[in-house]
């Protein structure tokens, strides 16, 4: 197959939300009905892509013009709750179920990695979650090291982890 990689745009955005709908769906079976609901519901929000691609650059990959793969680098400067404002951190990574299992997770967090080193980043961080093996298996293999268990999120544990770049 052939895959093409680039970074998306905010005319991505509808294609983007779709992805993420059709690939965070697996976990409606490992969420409470009223968690699942609300994942839901935050997947399906219009305006959070386009929130998303203001403040991040966005990686895609597209196989035949459909995008089915995606993951969001936000740089430094940008706190939550979660990360600090000295880091930036990769968020919604997410590939199209009929898709998995071909290295395209690992390429676009390869690629927000490289991206993060050649903006001069120092920390790049991200958090999964219990029920997300094959990505903790992923970022641990690419060198993402747990820094601590964050507060229960949708009712399941979830972890914080960093990479140091510099």
């Amino acid at each position: 197959m052939a895959f093409h990689f680039r970074q998306a745009g905010s005319s991505d955005s509808e294609a983007l939300r779709k992805l993420a709908i059709s690939s965070y769906g697996q976990f409606k079976e490992v969420l409470s009905e009223k968690n699942w609901t609300i994942l839901n519901k935050n997947l399906k929000e219009e305006d959070s892509y386009l929130h998303m691609l203001k403040i991040a650059s966005c990686f895609v990959c597209e196989y035949e013009d459909k995008i089915i793969g995606v993951a969001y680098l936000v740089p430094s400067g940008n706190p939550t709750e979660i990360f600090d404002s000295r880091w930036c951190y990769i968020r919604m990574v997410g590939v199209d179920p009929s898709f998995r299992g071909n290295g395209i997770a690992r390429k676009l967090t390869e690629m927000c990695i490289a991206y993060a080193k050649q903006s001069k980043e120092k920390i790049i961080a991200l958090h999964t979650s219990e029920f997300m093996d094959a990505a903790r298996h992923l970022y641990e293999s690419l060198g993402f090291e747990r820094i601590k268990e964050l507060d229960p999120i949708f009712g399941k544990r979830y972890w914080l982890y960093q990479l140091k770049l510099a």
